[in-house]
């Protein structure tokens, strides 16, 4: 772990992008912001993260800060040393607070009594959200928390208020809103859509959660039951799938190519791409992505993540090239194919 932080932080970003080999593959890199406060925590010291996330907090860079309190909590999962130092030394700091809520609702999803686990810890975290002021990002993780533990909608919506009060327009408050609605009914797809759609109508046209439909498609595209369940039910949106993926493609050509911020995005928009039976724009994200994966989407159904982007890179290149060289009909379909894929790769 420690050689991909630094290989990361040293990679030369100017350089044009190619396809990277197998070997050459980062699975879950960080970006040069994060990358040495991992590095920092891998040797116990707390210092580069408190900073980090200071800097987030000063500047109200409230996505930046959403994403690396998540990975720094993740990494406290197997590595806790740094963090419980870091609360003893400033119990009160307000964001060794936010990792430390993070990873508690982290460490409670995975348990078979995870309903039960996480009641018991929302009212710990909504206090400490309440107590971080403009920041929205704590609400994030009592939204998280909320949706693990099956609260109710006036509960739920109690939560969201606080959370758009602070910022209208804050991606991970609305991812979880979104997965709280495919969980609360997961045939949903067109009330997923409508709220992603409002949400990204209504912001900045650089703000990230204007990729929420995206996530909306995504999360159409899977929750359906069975591969033949999920071609039937998501046919009447195909059109508002495809002005997601439209709308991603769009956002990230905004971003520099092989950059680890935008990876997320570019890997989400692969996996939508591929479902979507749109090849040749699946292969034109995965040279935008370069040597960057990221566990999410890959990581469903499977342990393996980085071989399953592997085997999905190796797939679209396959289709893309046969249909490059090929003609009549049974040519693949490519661009806006007509129908949505039923399995899923």
């Amino acid at each position: 772990m420690l050689r991909a932080f630094l290989r990361t932080a040293a990679r030369v970003r100017s350089r044009p992008p190619r396809p990277a080999p197998d070997d050459d593959v980062l699975l879950d890199a960080p970006d040069d912001r994060l990358a040495p406060a991992l590095v920092a925590a891998a040797r116990g010291e707390h210092g580069p993260a408190a900073g980090l996330l200071a800097g987030t907090r000063a500047s109200a860079a409230w996505d930046h800060r959403d994403r690396y309190a998540t990975r720094l909590a993740a990494f406290a999962r197997s590595r806790s040393e740094w963090l419980d130092d870091w609360r003893a030394t400033a119990p009160d700091d307000p964001d060794a607070l936010l990792v430390a809520a993070r990873l508690s609702v982290h460490r409670r999803w995975d348990s078979p009594a995870r309903t039960e686990l996480l009641r018991q810890v929302i009212p710990t975290v909504v206090t400490a959200a309440e107590a971080a002021g403009a920041d929205p990002v704590p609400w994030r993780t009592a939204l998280d928390a909320a949706r693990g533990a099956r609260a109710g909608h006036a509960e739920f919506e109690r939560l969201w208020e606080q959370a758009v009060r602070r910022s209208a327009h804050h991606h991970g408050c609305h991812v979880a809103a979104l997965d709280y609605l495919a969980a609360a009914s997961p045939d949903a797809h067109g009330e997923c859509l409508d709220f992603a759609e409002t949400a990204a109508q209504d912001a900045p046209v650089d703000a990230l959660v204007r990729a929420l439909p995206l996530r909306a498609a995504f999360t159409c595209l899977t929750t359906a039951a069975g591969a033949t369940g999920a071609a039937t039910a998501v046919r009447p949106h195909r059109p508002r799938l495809d002005a997601a993926a439209d709308r991603a493609i769009a956002l990230s050509a905004a971003h520099p190519a092989a950059d680890p911020w935008a990876a997320e995005l570019r890997n989400l928009l692969v996996y939508v791409l591929v479902r979507l039976e749109r090849h040749r724009d699946a292969a034109e994200q995965l040279r935008l992505t370069g040597p960057y994966v990221t566990s999410f989407p890959w990581d469903r159904h499977t342990d393996d993540p980085l071989g399953r982007f592997l085997r999905v890179r190796a797939d679209v290149r396959a289709r893309v090239a046969f249909a490059s060289g090929t003609t009549g009909p049974g040519r693949p379909r490519n661009g806006h194919g007509g129908r949505v894929g039923p399995g899923d790769h």
